[in-house]
């Protein structure tokens, strides 16, 4: 990750006749996504090496609780079809076969299994530093900056995420009499429109409480993950 003297920067550039690059003003995370179910008797360690992860100052941490594995007996207290949808859309463009639990998606452009920290690790290590437009999230409010987007825009994800960690117990299904610790659960995720390149700004509305919220600006179709900013 990048430190810049933005200030210092922006009043050089500013006497040349140049803007700061859109992304120059802020340092985003790396974007760690895990799908996991509770029904899966594979997920518990992914879970905890998020848990790991989302430590990390530089990691900005996310569990989607996917529903397809309901139909063993136990239902995803945390799931949501959108979270499922979130996955299948992400597959194709990572050339995977279909979705899975539990995965680990890296910046929308790389993929492992949640279970091998190792590997995500160097992932994460490996990615390079997010060049989209600058995000200023600040209350209820959300300033997207100008840059250079897609041929068809770019997607605005609102996610609201709980970053304490959670001890479910579970009653049925492959996990039965076991109690599951969770962080950084997703409870919402809404697409609030198009960034087409020009500077965008959105009100939000309050979250619930306890709720933090994220803002990804991401290429469409399950493309890479252009800014994040968090609260």
């Amino acid at each position: 990750m990048r430190t810049i003297h933005t200030i210092a920067l922006s009043a050089l550039l500013a006497a040349a006749g140049l803007t700061i690059p859109a992304q120059a003003a802020s340092t985003a995370p790396v974007v760690v996504e895990l799908f996991t179910s509770q029904g899966c008797s594979s997920c518990p360690p992914a879970n905890a090496n998020l848990i790991t992860l989302s430590q990390r100052p530089d990691v900005l941490a996310l569990s989607f609780a996917v529903t397809y594995w309901d139909r063993l007996g136990w239902k995803d207290t945390f799931g949501k079809p959108e979270f499922t949808q979130r996955q299948v859309t992400y597959e194709p463009a990572l050339a995977q076969f279909g979705p899975y639990t539990p995965q680990m998606v890296v910046n929308g452009a790389t993929t492992a299994v949640g279970n091998h920290i190792a590997d995500v690790e160097r992932l994460i290590e490996d990615a390079p530093a997010l060049t989209g437009p600058a995000i200023e999230l600040v209350g209820g409010h959300v300033d997207i900056a100008a840059g250079t987007a897609p041929a068809s825009g770019a997607d605005v994800w609102l996610v609201r995420y709980d970053p304490q960690i959670h001890e479910v117990p579970i009653g049925r299904g492959e996990n039965t009499g076991r109690t599951l610790p969770h962080t950084h659960v997703v409870y919402d995720l809404q697409n609030l429109g198009t960034w087409s390149g020009a500077p965008l700004a959105l009100d939000l509305s309050a979250p619930a409480a306890g709720l933090k919220t994220a803002i990804l600006v991401q290429q469409p179709n399950g493309g890479p993950i252009l800014s994040a900013a968090t609260d």
